[in-house]
Parts: structure tokens; C-alpha cells; sequence
């Protein structure tokens, strides 16, 4: 008799899990761990010592992400007063940034994505600032840009004086 119970009881269980699943089974979904290849062909294949690319660069430190140094090339350039103002980019990092050379305490740098003709603007903007009386130079974090005239940088300087490069 209890063998009897234990089998209707089975039956039922069974017959309920049955009705349920649709008559199907179906394995339980479990998360898989990437393959290395797999994760290899989804992240971009960047030189050494580069950290980011595009997005994954917008608000960084171009130096501090491998964009800067050899990695990178003065585009556009003024001269304000005796600041030199330049729009920076790196063609590996999708990016660029401002810098001002000569500068001096109270000294600003803004650089701000600009959009190629009838394109919406971004309104992607980075500010840097000279801190220290010490330093000579400051530089903007990082915008995503499209190519080497994605972007244009402003400096107000403490004297008053501004201009910009594009």
C-alpha cells in the first residue's frame, strides 16, 4: 500500500511537470562565460598601452589612456596673448581634447564636439583649468570625435583675453 501511494504520488509529479513544460524539455538557462575568442572579437583591437577607444575615451585623461604623446597630433592651433590654444587628436583613441601651452594660473580650456554640416550637434563638452601658479599648461578631459575636425577649443584666460581653434 505504500509503494502504491509513493507511485501515484511520482505519477502526479511527474504528470504535473509534463502539463507545465508543454511537453518539451528544456534545459535550465544558465549564463555562459565568454571564450577567450569571444571576447576577442568584440573588443577592439588597440596598440599597446592604449586603454580606450571612442566612448569608452569620453570624459579620460588622453595621457593617463595611452591617447596622448606619439598617439596624438595638434590639428588647429591659435595663439591668445601668449597662450597657444590647440585642438589635440588621436586618430587610434576616436578622440580629442584641448590644450593651452603658456598659460598661467586662473587660465581656462573648453573644448566642445562640433557637428559636420546639417548633423545634430552632440553638445558633448570638456573643461580643463590651469590650478597651480607652478604650471604652465592644462588640458581638457576627452570628446568623442569623428575625425581631426570634430572638435573646437576655447580659452579665457585669466587676463580677460579669449579666442578659439576649430
Amino acid at each position: 500500500m505504500l509503494l502504491t501511494a509513493l507511485a501515484g504520488t511520482l505519477a502526479v509529479v511527474l504528470g504535473a511537470v509534463w502539463l507545465t513544460s508543454d511537453g518539451e524539455r528544456r534545459p535550465e538557462a544558465r549564463p555562459r562565460a565568454k571564450t577567450p575568442a569571444a571576447a576577442a572579437s568584440t573588443a577592439p583591437s588597440l596598440p599597446a598601452g592604449v586603454r580606450c577607444a571612442g566612448d569608452d575615451c569620453v570624459g579620460k585623461d588622453p595621457e593617463r589612456m595611452g591617447c596622448g604623446g606619439a598617439r596624438a597630433r595638434t590639428t588647429t592651433s591659435v595663439t591668445v596673448g601668449t597662450t597657444l590654444v590647440e585642438v589635440r587628436y588621436s586618430e587610434v583613441c576616436s578622440a580629442a581634447w584641448g590644450r593651452i601651452v603658456r598659460a598661467a594660473r586662473g587660465d581656462r580650456v573648453t573644448v566642445r564636439v562640433v557637428a559636420p554640416a546639417g548633423a545634430t550637434a552632440q553638445g558633448r563638452v570638456q573643461h580643463g583649468f590651469v590650478r597651480d601658479a607652478a604650471d604652465t599648461d592644462a588640458y581638457t578631459p576627452m570628446v568623442r570625435v569623428g575625425g581631426a575636425g570634430g572638435a573646437e577649443v576655447c580659452a579665457v584666460l585669466a587676463s580677460g583675453l579669449d579666442g578659439c581653434a576649430e
